[in-house]
């Protein structure tokens, strides 16, 4: 698991297309079977929920050119699948991550653990997949 980071300093057009080639890289590394996104939910901060929904964007477009399939999971569900809780904090994410994958140290940062938890939600979700994996 990990995280994809862009330089705060550039500017968006620049860091989408950062962004998208990485993801580019990624898919062919990994040709992934399904590609797990977590559905925005806008509360306070409108500007970061628009920076994170042209990301998603970009991976729900990747995937999609791809015929890669495509599940996406509200962060409720998310945190209800992993942590038994759709309120839980991020630190209970982390550490039921922590467990679930049987990791020696907490996911850090918190996004590379929610990227694991959504994988975890999909997983859980797709009993198929299990099967086959």
């Amino acid at each position: 698991m990990g995280v994809l980071r862009t330089s705060p300093d550039d500017e968006v057009p620049v860091r989408l297309a950062q962004l998208h080639a990485d993801l580019i890289d990624l898919l062919d590394e990994f040709r992934p079977a399904v590609v797990s996104v977590e559905r925005i939910f806008f509360q306070n901060n409108i500007r970061t929920a628009v920076g994170v929904a042209q990301a998603s964007g970009l991976a729900l477009a990747l995937a999609a050119g791809r015929n890669i399939a495509v599940a996406q999971y509200s962060p409720s569900q998310v945190k209800s699948v992993v942590a038994g809780d759709g309120q839980a904090d991020k630190q209970q994410v982390q550490h039921m991550v922590q467990i679930l994958l049987g990791l020696a140290e907490i996911p850090r940062p918190a996004d590379a653990a929610d990227a694991a938890a959504l994988a975890l939600c999909h997983l859980a979700h797709d009993p198929g997949l299990r099967a086959a994996s």
